[in-house]
């Protein structure tokens, strides 16, 4: 029987639920979360009311709602797939309509007492969709052209709506993380070949478009690849970011300058030092050793989703768990990389560490999507 096939042994049932749980995985969830509250600390000067109280309000509230979610049996996720994929396109369209606009972009909707963003709750229901998709699709069709094209829309339709708000970031993790999902139901790499040679004429597009009246991405967004192609070209403009970031990295040497010692984010000099520039000041504070002990703790998140993710004969909660450790894992690879000067700016937070909110909550109702494939994945009698 291979790995994402179906399977009818026994699942548990009851309270006897909890001690199914990845515990492993929740301690690491939890022990990321606190280096956040360290850091946010940090740069509020040592305030705790500022932002990290309410991230750890948020927390515990994203905790409930993980250990919710992973008592729901995975097939009720699996049967509601599609209504909350219509639900994110809906949300994704009023963004259009009614939604609140910040730092130049529109993407929130404004609910009184949160401000939602639709975008990130798209990252999960995608997956939601495409798995749900794929466990019905018999594996002998996946390959086939006419059945290819189905997930490719689904994947289309939020990644336009996203990219209209406009939200690069979060567009190139849609795409991503469907492609993985794709990827891991079996579909023929031939087509993964073709979708590369087309990525890679519309960057040639992209450039050749710039300055025309059909000019593909926004100002900003081409001053953002000169940036990351020459920072120094403006380096009190344009770069001014990726500069102090990088002054911020180095500064820090192998051990740091000491919890609340860093001059960069204690001078101002780091813009965004809550949210997407938080490593930066991580970096910068406790050195190599702290950021590379932050990565090794995000690499175990990953690694213990994949396990039960290959140990799963359930195909749906295998797929699930593939999708939501993908996205997760692009999560903080593009925003490490771009604050490191890897990758260009594209507003791209640091997952269970940046200050914020319904990315939190998102991203800790996912993880209880993966608790609840590990939880009610089929077991031998």
């Amino acid at each position: 029987m291979s790995l994402l096939e179906a399977d009818t042994r026994r699942v548990p049932s009851g309270p006897a639920k909890a001690l199914y749980l990845n515990w492993p995985l929740v301690v690491l969830i939890v022990a990321v979360a606190g280096a956040g509250f360290v850091m946010l600390t940090s740069v509020a000067g040592g305030s705790v009311d500022r932002w990290a109280e309410p991230q750890m309000e948020r927390f515990a509230l994203g905790l409930a709602v993980m250990f919710v979610v992973a008592m729901v049996p995975v097939g009720l996720w699996r049967a509601v797939s599609p209504a909350a994929y219509l639900v994110s396109m809906a949300l994704l369209v009023a963004v259009e309509v009614a939604g609140t606009t910040g730092m130049g972009a529109q993407r929130w909707i404004d609910l009184g007492v949160v401000r939602l963003q639709p975008s990130e709750l798209a990252k999960v229901t995608l997956v939601m969709m495409l798995a749900a998709y794929y466990a019905w699709l018999a594996p002998e069709r996946v390959s086939r052209p006419q059945w290819i094209l189905p997930p490719l829309v689904l994947i289309a339709l939020p990644t336009a709506l996203v990219l209209k708000q406009p939200d690069l970031g979060t567009a190139i993790l849609l795409v991503a993380g469907g492609a993985v999902v794709m990827f891991a139901a079996g579909v023929s790499w031939w087509y993964f070949g073709a979708v590369a040679a087309a990525g890679a004429g519309l960057v040639s597009a992209v450039f050749t478009s710039r300055g025309t009246p059909w000019q593909l991405l926004k100002d900003y967004q081409f001053r953002r690849i000169d940036t990351f192609l020459d920072p120094a070209s403006d380096p009190l403009g344009a770069g001014y970011h990726i500069t102090q970031s990088k002054i911020a990295l180095g500064s820090g040497g192998w051990t740091g300058r000491g919890f609340m010692q860093g001059t960069q984010s204690r001078l101002n000099f780091l813009p965004e030092k809550h949210t997407d520039f938080i490593f930066t000041t991580l970096a910068e504070e406790f050195g190599f050793v702290g950021a590379a002990s932050l990565l090794a703790l995000y690499m175990g998140i990953v690694g213990f989703c994949l396990v039960s993710a290959m140990q799963n004969r359930d195909r749906f909660g295998a797929l699930l768990t593939l999708g939501v450790a993908t996205t997760f894992f692009l999560f903080f690879a593009v925003n490490m990389a771009m604050v490191m000067g890897l990758a260009p700016v594209v507003g791209v937070p640091l997952p269970l560490v940046s200050y914020g909110g319904s990315a939190m909550l998102v991203l800790m109702a996912a993880f209880g999507l993966v608790q609840s494939a590990h939880v009610h994945k089929p077991r031998p009698r």
